[in-house]
């Protein structure tokens, strides 16, 4: 008797389980997914027990006739496809024909379910693979399906899932994630006796994102209006090797190319907004949730020197484009896809975001909801200014990546912040509140922000003196300087309120917009040294020097090997003082052993110039006259992105004027 059998459909459906059903997070995400496609207005998704008892998901789609109920319990049954050609194009949420037969092979599972064109429905019960009745019942149009007991059979699988409240987590998420995918339907998730989400079907994308998030969230967000752009592709005679630079070009005028657009639209939010994680990224492609590689690098691309390195944003993106162009048929949950054009659309995500920042400039405020840092239980009183001059430094983070920070030894305990400590404390991240029900919240949009103003014997403020809420930084150019505090943060007043700038940061950033733009031009100014500097490398060090030779060159270097791992250098940016060239040329060699090997040399070369402009700005403890002060604030008003320095730290404070009367109960 030969070795090799064929297994059965039971164990086969358990295998396909182990793929499809992970968790009960993946249950709702297949029986949500069909009732979108069967084109439900209203889904209602109900969970015990984290989904481990029980998961029902109720919606008004057109349901199915009694045969096909029948057949759906099949393994690659689906209604979505009918020639191998169809994979090519699927425009629907499901299509593998793998959901229900998985999910019934591991659960005790009841469909009920009717036609709009049948005048009963069907009742269809399943245990662990097996049906133990179909019958007749009188049901009204749609589905629901109750799914109990999950893994009550594969006791393996079952003991691997985490705490009811963990996996209530992930259900909570995924409802989120596709109620704000499909902002015109109505979305219910209830948990034993509480409701956990409950929006209504609202007109626009910012309407919903209030309703789930509320409006603290959106007020940190910047909007992407539609934005489209064509991909030309080149005809078939073109070779394989010149196909990138026809996809890159434009169209001429006696060119009659096919044409695929791609269209972005959604949020994302200001580079203040840090998260510590990814959770808070949701994308969607053709309005599958998906977790992209290449477009979760694209965001992080366009966040490249606004943010640290180690914090993510919000992002709420919708990606559109003909399905030919995307391959979802690439992990077994749906969950992965891939570009035919990723080159494309990667550059596509990230211009966009990257010119809707520049665009905006959105300015970070001092808010109520984020309360100054409060000053340590015993502050120093009388805090020298070199001391606080070396505090500041101490906190100078290291240059920017796009890879992980390698480990680091626990750091030595900093001095206490002195009582002036003017940073704003990081605000709770916004999630879902499990403690009680949420309010419904009607259709409409977000308030006016209008002010009721209240007359007293002191006098009415002028109301036009109130500027609206949303404030740019290209203010900066019209602000006042009032002084410095400590000599190292410059204290502006504008027709918009207060304003507080990190003189350094600030500077910062305008020099290296200066020096990238020199470098992209090749016409860095360049000092000649009287006496070379000779510096002696480690065996990575060197390596890391071969590569990355040509790129300090062209930044100002002039560098040569000098005996066995030793350099000597001839010549170095203008910008850069003597003392600090020593410094600035291991701690490039230092990025780019650690962190940047496997970068792009694009992020290589930001990252040299940000090392520079860090050297060569306007240290803290420094004193500026008016006039300084007045250049600083013109200059990093005319610069690309005044929101961070290089190193991602924001540059400027806002308190509005708003908050100010706020805070004298004026209004």
């Amino acid at each position: 008797m030969g070795r090799i059998r064929i297994l059965p459909d039971q164990v086969a459906n358990k295998i396909a389980a182990g793929e499809v059903v992970e968790r009960p997070a993946s249950v709702v995400k297949e029986l949500l997914e069909n009732s979108l496609d069967a084109g439900a207005t209203d889904v209602r998704v109900e969970v015990e027990s984290g989904g481990r008892r029980l998961i029902r998901i109720v919606d008004d789609g057109c349901g199915m006739l009694r045969d096909d109920a029948l057949l759906a319990f099949e393994r690659h049954a689906t209604s979505k496809l009918r020639d191998v050609k169809d994979l090519l194009s699927i425009s629907t949420l499901g299509f593998r024909g793998e959901a229900l037969p998985s999910i019934a092979s591991v659960s005790r599972l009841l469909l009920e379910t009717r036609a709009a064109e049948e005048t009963t429905g069907t009742r269809i019960e399943i245990a662990g693979g097996k049906m133990l009745r179909c019958e007749e019942a009188a049901l009204g149009r749609g589905t629901v399906i109750t799914v109990r007991d999950l893994f009550y059979n594969v006791p393996a699988r079952r003991k691997f899932l985490r705490t009811e409240q963990t996996e209530l987590a992930h259900i909570a998420s995924l409802v989120t994630h596709y109620s704000l995918a499909h902002a015109g339907k109505t979305f219910h998730l209830i948990s034993g006796p509480s409701e956990l989400l409950h929006v209504t079907p609202v007109a626009s994308l910012q309407e919903r994102v209030y309703q789930v998030f509320g409006s603290q969230v959106l007020d940190e967000l910047v909007a992407i209006g539609l934005r489209e752009k064509d991909l030309y592709l080149p005809p078939p005679s073109v070779p394989p090797s010149e196909a990138i630079a026809e996809y890159r070009r434009e169209p001429g005028p006696d060119d009659d190319p096919p044409m695929r657009t791609f269209r972005l639209r959604g949020f994302f939010s200001r580079p203040q907004v840090q998260k510590g994680n990814r959770n808070s990224i949701f994308i969607f492609v053709n309005g599958r949730l998906i977790r992209d590689r290449l477009l979760l690098h694209a965001l992080s691309s366009a966040y490249y020197n606004l943010i640290p390195p180690a914090s993510y944003p919000f992002a709420l993106l919708f990606l559109e484009c003909d399905p030919e162009e995307v391959d979802v048929n690439v992990h077994p949950s749906k969950t992965e896809v891939r570009f035919r054009h990723g080159n494309f659309v990667h550059d596509f995500v990230r211009d966009t975001l990257r010119d809707r920042l520049m665009e905006s400039r959105p300015a970070p405020s001092f808010s109520p909801r984020a309360p100054l840092q409060a000053p340590p239980a015993q502050p120093a009183a009388g805090l020298p200014y070199s001391e606080f001059s070396q505090m500041i430094e101490n906190e100078e983070p290291a240059a920017a990546s796009v890879l992980e920070m390698l480990p680091m030894e626990a750091p030595a305990a900093e001095p206490p912040l002195p009582e002036f400590a003017l940073r704003p404390a990081a605000g709770p991240t916004p999630r879902l509140d499990f403690s009680a029900p949420p309010l419904e919240v009607t259709p409409g949009p977000p308030p006016s922000g209008k002010l009721s103003r209240h007359l007293d014997a002191h006098g009415e403020f002028p109301p036009e003196a109130i500027p609206p809420p949303e404030i740019s930084l290209s203010v900066l150019s019209e602000l006042r300087p009032l002084g410095q505090i400590h000599e190292s943060f410059i204290i502006a007043a504008g027709r918009d309120g207060l304003w507080i700038i990190d003189q350094h940061v600030a500077h910062e950033r305008i020099l290296f917009e200066q020096v990238l733009k020199q470098r992209a031009a090749g016409r860095v100014e360049t000092q000649r040294l009287l006496m070379p500097l000779i510096l002696q490398l480690t065996p990575e060090q060197q390596i890391d020097y071969a590569r990355i030779a040509d790129e300090l060159h062209a930044s100002g270097f002039e560098t040569e090997p000098f005996g066995n791992r030793t350099i000597a250098v001839k010549s170095a940016p203008a910008s850069v003082g003597a003392a600090d060239l020593e410094k600035i040329l291991f701690e490039i060699l230092e990025t780019a052993e650690g962190e940047l090997r496997g970068a792009s040399l694009e992020d290589l070369r930001r990252n040299i110039c940000a090392s520079i402009a860090c050297r060569a700005a306007i240290k803290i403890n420094h004193r500026l006259d008016v006039a300084k002060m007045e250049w600083l604030l013109r200059a990093l008003a005319a610069t690309d992105c005044p929101m961070s320095c290089p190193h991602g730290r924001p540059i400027a404070m806002h308190y509005s004027t708003r908050e100010i009367l706020k805070a004298f109960h004026r209004i």
